[in-house]
């Protein structure tokens, strides 16, 4: 079972690429389930649940009841516990896509919990965001720069956050993606490259 972990800031359209990869894995024949991370609520799983998407009782909201970096990165074990439990009344599942809630630029998740992860910033932060260097920034696997649309709104430089991302993520993918129009189909396109249906045939 793959897992892949999702982060990025309030806002940055965490929830929305989830929304949008799961009919595109559902096609695939992808057997998936989604675990929200929230520090107290679970408003982001009640989200994905009701979208319609997915079969509600594949969708957990954990809380995390303190920063949510901390669940997926210091003591990701009610991450694991989820996912156990998951696999169990659910299983088997190919892959378990497991969202960070809303944090700032330096969070990660732990390799004991995921095998791969995607950093979701939006232009609407500006376009001095890749050049801050934030660890999620620089470390995860695919960075998903969201909203492009906006950019010319807030007086933000697609140009320049190319160029800046090119010296911060020398060798690893960067995707520039506006997910409420264009869907998800480059993202499903790189996770299929890097990690999807790998060693499966299609």
């Amino acid at each position: 079972m793959l897992r892949i972990g999702i982060g990025g800031p309030v806002g940055s359209g965490k929830t929305k690429l989830i929304e949008q990869l799961l009919p595109a894995l559902a096609e695939e024949g992808v057997a998936v389930a989604v675990i929200t991370n929230d520090l107290v609520t679970r408003e982001d799983a009640e989200r994905v649940r009701q979208s319609g998407l997915i079969e509600p009782d594949r969708v957990v909201g954990v809380e995390t009841g303190a920063c949510p970096h901390t669940a997926i990165r210091e003591d990701p074990s009610a991450n694991l516990e989820a996912i156990e439990n998951l696999e169990r009344s659910c299983g088997p599942l190919d892959l378990v896509l497991i969202e960070s809630g809303g944090d700032n630029l330096s969070a990660t998740f732990t390799s004991d919990l995921v095998d791969y992860w995607i950093f979701v910033i939006d232009t609407a932060a500006g376009d001095d965001i890749p050049r801050k260097r934030g660890m999620g920034i620089v470390q995860c696997d695919l960075l998903l720069v969201n909203k492009t649309d906006l950019a010319p709104h807030v007086g933000a430089s697609l140009t320049r956050m190319k160029e800046d991302l090119a010296v911060v993520r020398p060798n690893r993918p960067t995707l520039f993606t506006d997910l409420r129009s264009d869907g998800a189909a480059q993202v499903l396109d790189q996770l299929r490259r890097d990690v999807l249906f790998v060693g499966r045939p299609v």
